[in-house]
């Protein structure tokens, strides 16, 4: 298949699955890539704890903060299904800053990356991307705001009225009433975006070294697998990742590298029209979609 039939015959497979779909896979060797809509911003949900990881490593490295240091952190107490690790715990903890890293990147705990925020507020996150040289990654505020939508207004059986709201809601200039979904107001990026901070990971850029090393180590170790995981990890192959899920957006990024050297750096950012909490079909629509991309990109 030629690459318009197939990018043809992938966006019609998303939209029978009731997504539009923002992707884009690059050879991080060759810089050859394949996308769909690759420049429209979506909200970022919880894909924003990967720049907050890079500023925070970034400024452990300068000395600002210490990874050791002890953090005193409120418990989240958040009882609807979803949210992970400290944004569930019932009471106090104190947890040392390398440690809120791998609970805000690997297991996507928005207490945690909030903790984190507190000492590198999103301004500063934003600054110190540009700084790195990376541009189209909007930082404009913590992720408890993540935790106050729609879905917390409803009781559990009436959540697909949440998911009809964030579906009907929007307006055709990307503004939202739900404004975790107005990309004037929430945290944004592209798929282009995203594929250019994970190839600034995986390759040599303005980012330190030992910065980038030990971010590729917490994407690594991800916990959140159902996604994009069963199309890209196998043991022929690595794959380093961060998901992102807010009401009916899906998002995924990360890099699968192959035993024969080669490497792809894959976002892909997902609104479903279908209002339903629960998709697993949609996650391995995502799934299929970027994998036969890289595999067009792969024999080329």
């Amino acid at each position: 298949m030629n690459t318009e039939a197939l990018l043809r015959d992938v966006r019609a497979r998303l939209s029978e699955g009731g997504l539009r779909a923002c992707l884009l896979v690059r050879d991080l060797d060759t810089g050859e890539e394949l996308g769909i809509e690759p420049d429209t911003d979506l909200p970022s949900a919880s894909l924003v704890k990967v720049p907050l990881a890079l500023a925070t490593l970034e400024r452990i490295r300068r000395g600002e903060l210490d990874g050791a240091a002890p953090v005193d952190v409120a418990p989240g107490r958040v009882t609807t299904p979803g949210p992970t690790g400290l944004s569930r715990f019932r009471h106090p903890a104190r947890i040392a800053i390398d440690d809120l890293l791998y609970l805000s990147t690997c297991l996507s705990d928005g207490t945690a990356a909030d903790a984190l925020f507190d000492l590198t507020p999103p301004a500063r996150v934003a600054d110190l991307l540009r700084e790195a040289g990376l541009h189209g990654i909007t930082v404009r505020h913590r992720t408890e705001e993540l935790f106050d939508t729609p879905v917390e207004r409803f009781d559990a059986d009436q959540v697909h009225l949440a998911h009809a709201l964030a579906i009907d809601a929007g307006t055709s200039g990307r503004g939202h009433r739900v404004p975790q979904l107005d990309t004037t107001r929430a945290n944004t990026g592209s798929a282009r975006s995203f594929v250019d901070l994970l190839q600034a990971l995986w390759t040599p850029s303005k980012i330190h070294p030992e910065v980038a090393a030990r971010l590729r180590d917490l994407l690594a170790h991800n916990v959140l697998r159902h996604r994009l995981t069963p199309d890209f990890s196998s043991d022929a192959s690595r794959w380093s990742s961060k998901t992102g899920t807010l009401l009916n957006l899906r998002h995924e990024i990360g890099v699968v590298e192959h035993a024969d050297g080669q490497a792809f750096a894959v976002a892909v950012l997902t609104e479903s029209s279908v209002p339903a909490g629960a998709q697993p079909g949609v996650d391995g629509l995502m799934a299929e979609a970027a994998r036969r991309l890289r595999d067009h990109l792969r024999q080329l």
